[in-house]
């Protein structure tokens, strides 16, 4: 294991790599790890950014696109579905194509839809660019942390810390979106918050090239199971849409009824084909684990209750409380600084605790928080909401990267870049369902808000209890 002053030796496949940054990749020195963390958190960062930037952006949305409440969680759900859906197949393809390739791939992609959703002429146009952004996501997320995997080799502290970093650089991102959204939207209008990714992109893009070795392939002459990843896109649409629907419709309606009928079923199926392929996308064996399932359990339970909970908070500010745009962006910003402490602290707390404290004390501590977001209605000073705030990035910032390094620690490495899809698809499902789920309470006139906000935080306290009792019981000592 790589000592201070040593060199970390990442994997290296000649037969992908450039000739000329060869010699930089195969004389990988202990500092420039750094460089392989910055490169590979920048793809983490705008998938991230993109989860939660649009949230301030949606009154200006509504009233520029004439949108409507459900109109504007499908805005936000276009994306979350289909990064949620293509994860699985994006960290297989990585894992066979070779990460740094399909990664590259993902930040081409991410850019074109970015640049698509930023000139979108009306809502259908900038829904179907969302969902075409969440495909570049997809290919982004599960190959980066691959790629950092593999150039920590097995250095279980430095593979701790690196990952901390990457979750840092994410949780920032989700916890600096609402802030720097609005204050983007204040100045160039909501257009600039789909703009903004062009250079973080190119920047992504060339320290990538500079300094990330490929990974070996895994698997080469596998095919992708199509079959499965059909099934996924449709069990999810069916899902999420039918409960988004659900709010305008009715939970009767023919249509929603359908949705879930058909979501359902979609899901069945494709749990069936899972199970017979060859090739599966998702390898159930994997759930075998007692710490691999607890992981994503709680994955797909905290990101229902985080992006659930800042859909509505989002309304409530600006639609409750009259909070203008930057007013509104600048409201989340204890968010920003805790996230960001947390998550470089949860590196260390995991080094010398293990996981699985930190996993139940941080959902604890996150728990509270939301429960303080109770005393809200619609003349809730701002200092009242700022523990609430506080308590919840404290918390989490701390479990969910002691979460990932729990699920990394589960399988072995050359199924790093499948398994961090299944997590992420958890989560990323997790939270399109909890904006289809918490956006329906909150309903289609204002005088809902309020309520909407305090049933929302309410089952987000249930379930971060329930995530503390899981990451209790179910991850092993490490």
């Amino acid at each position: 294991m790589p000592r201070s002053g040593e060199t970390v030796q990442p994997p290296v496949n000649d037969r992908f790599i450039p000739a000329r940054y060869h010699a930089a990749m195969t004389k990988t020195s202990a500092s420039s790890i750094n460089w392989i963390i910055a490169a590979t958190s920048f793809g983490f960062v705008v998938s991230q950014l993109d989860v939660t930037i649009v949230n301030v952006a949606l009154a200006s949305m509504a009233t520029g696109l004439k949108a409507s409440v459900a109109g504007l969680q499908w805005v936000v759900d276009a994306y979350a579905l289909l990064f949620a859906s293509l994860l699985l197949s994006a960290g297989a393809l990585g894992d066979r194509l070779g990460a740094r390739r399909v990664y590259i791939a993902g930040f081409v992609v991410f850019a074109g839809a970015s640049l698509g959703c930023g000139l979108a002429p009306n809502a259908a146009m900038l829904i179907f660019a969302r969902a075409v952004q969440g495909i570049g996501a997809a290919a982004l997320v599960p190959p980066s942390l691959a790629l950092l995997t593999h150039a920590c080799g097995g250095d279980m502290k430095l593979r701790a810390r690196a990952v901390g970093l990457w979750t840092a650089a994410g949780g920032a991102a989700i916890a600096v979106g609402p802030v720097a959204g609005g204050l983007l939207i204040g100045w160039l209008g909501w257009r600039s918050i789909f703009l903004v990714n062009l250079p973080l992109v190119a920047i992504g893009i060339a320290l990538t090239r500079r300094y990330v070795a490929e990974t070996p392939r895994n698997g080469r002459g596998r095919h992708l199971d199509l079959t499965g990843q059909a099934l996924a896109i449709l069990g999810l649409i069916g899902l999420t849409g039918a409960i988004i629907e659900a709010g305008p419709r009715g939970v009767a309606d023919a249509w929603v009824l359908a949705g879930f009928a058909g979501g359902l079923a979609a899901f069945l199926m494709f749990l069936l084909v899972e199970a017979l392929s060859d090739s599966p996308m998702l390898p159930l064996s994997f759930f075998r684990n007692r710490t691999f399932s607890a992981t994503v359990a709680v994955g797909t339970v905290v990101n229902l209750s985080y992006y659930g909970t800042i859909f509505v908070l989002s309304l409530y500010l600006q639609q409750a409380r009259g909070y203008g745009v930057i007013a509104a962006g600048l409201a989340f910003l204890p968010l920003t600084a805790t996230f960001i402490l947390s998550n470089l602290a949860a590196g260390h707390l995991v080094g010398r605790f293990g996981s699985r404290l930190p996993m139940t004390g941080g959902f604890l501590v996150a728990a509270g928080g939301y429960l303080l977001l109770r005393l809200l209605d619609d003349r809730t000073p701002f200092w009242l909401m700022v523990p609430g705030f506080l308590l919840i990035p404290l918390g989490m910032g701390i479990g969910v990267p002691a979460m990932t390094t729990a699920l990394l620690s589960s399988v072995e490495r050359k199924f790093s870049g499948t398994a961090s899809g299944v997590l992420n698809t958890a989560r990323q499902a997790g939270g399109a369902i909890g904006v289809a789920a918490f956006g329906a309470m909150v309903g289609r006139n204002h005088e809902a808000i309020v309520p909407g906000v305090h049933g929302a935080v309410t089952i987000s306290a249930g379930l971060l209890v329930l995530a503390a009792l899981m990451s209790l019981v179910g991850v092993r000592r490490n």
